[in-house]
């Protein structure tokens, strides 16, 4: 889906628009304000979301940007097609050389630091590399923020695992690089959705074993099937997002899938969204399901 054109001030004057038949079209929402003297469509701003809308304004400051500067941290990774998951999006986000002081304002987040090497251009604009943009990332975020962007963009970008090593190393001493060196090794691309991002650190944080991801096993049956998260000891972990279950016959075949699964000698457990936030229980529930596992093993 490509993005839609920014509308300014002086666009909308040049086709018919006066200042009050703005105003009127904000308040009636067939416009919403994006930034001073910018706009969206209102069919817009629903059909690309917030981080999309972000994208739009991340393009159209980057556009403006002098030599030495380029779009960083959460905008990067909008152009780039992160998963951003919980971050803020209120500013722009803008790296230029750290001679150049910082600064923040209502709509622009100015971070001096060094960008040899580390730039590539898109849609027309310079943006921090992938690693680039995953360590800044990494650096600055709350850890689940961090592991969503970061899986997302190694689901997108494999190859860039290659590099993380080295855009590791060129970050130095920057506010924030011990956490991204804990952080940027545990991502993984194939955590599929953001609810597998964060089930992999909450396992992580229970001390729970690291499990396999998108492992596939064979059913008594014959069949194949892909699980989320399998540990060697047979016990199975899925993440349950229900967004599948729209359909009822989604959720009458998903309970077949699990019957087989369990026949094969699989001990599955699921658990969903808000089980996320309390995941003691869920913890409670695998270290028991490995426990079953074992007495039916000696």
């Amino acid at each position: 889906m490509t993005d839609p054109n920014i509308l300014t001030n002086a666009s909308l004057h040049a086709g018919g628009f006066s200042e009050t038949d703005i105003r009127n079209a904000v308040r009636a929402g067939s416009l919403v304000r994006i930034a001073r003297g910018c706009y969206l469509h209102g069919r817009d701003v629903g059909t690309i979301g917030p981080v999309g809308v972000h994208r739009v304004r991340a393009r159209y400051v980057g556009a403006t940007l002098g030599p030495g500067e380029a779009l960083s941290h959460a905008s990067a990774a909008a152009l780039h097609g992160f998963e951003l998951w919980n971050v803020s999006l209120d500013h722009v986000h803008i790296s230029r050389p750290s001679t150049r002081r910082g600064r923040v304002t209502s709509q622009i987040h100015v971070h001096p630091t060094e960008l040899a090497g580390e730039v590539v251009t898109l849609d027309g604009v310079p943006v921090t590399s992938i690693a680039r943009t995953v360590t800044d990332l990494a650096r600055t975020l709350a850890r689940s923020e961090a592991v969503v962007a970061g899986d997302s963009a190694l689901r997108l970008y494999p190859e860039v695992r290659d590099c993380l090593a080295e855009a590791l190393a060129c970050a130095g001493a920057r506010h924030g690089i011990a956490r991204a060196r804990s952080v940027v090794p545990f991502l993984d691309g194939r955590s599929e959705s953001v609810g597998e991002s964060l089930s992999r650190l909450r396992i992580a944080e229970a001390g729970l074993p690291r499990p396999i991801l998108q492992h596939e096993i064979r059913t008594l049956d014959g069949r194949r099937y892909r699980v989320d998260f399998f540990w060697e000891n047979g016990v199975i972990g899925e993440f349950d997002g229900r967004i599948k279950y729209s359909d009822p016959r989604d959720l009458f075949d998903e309970k077949l899938r699990q019957d087989a699964i369990r026949d094969a000698g699989f001990e599955v457990v699921r658990w969903t969204w808000a089980e996320l936030e309390h995941f003691d229980a869920v913890a409670d529930r695998l270290r028991q399901a490995a426990r079953r596992i074992a007495r039916l093993t000696r």
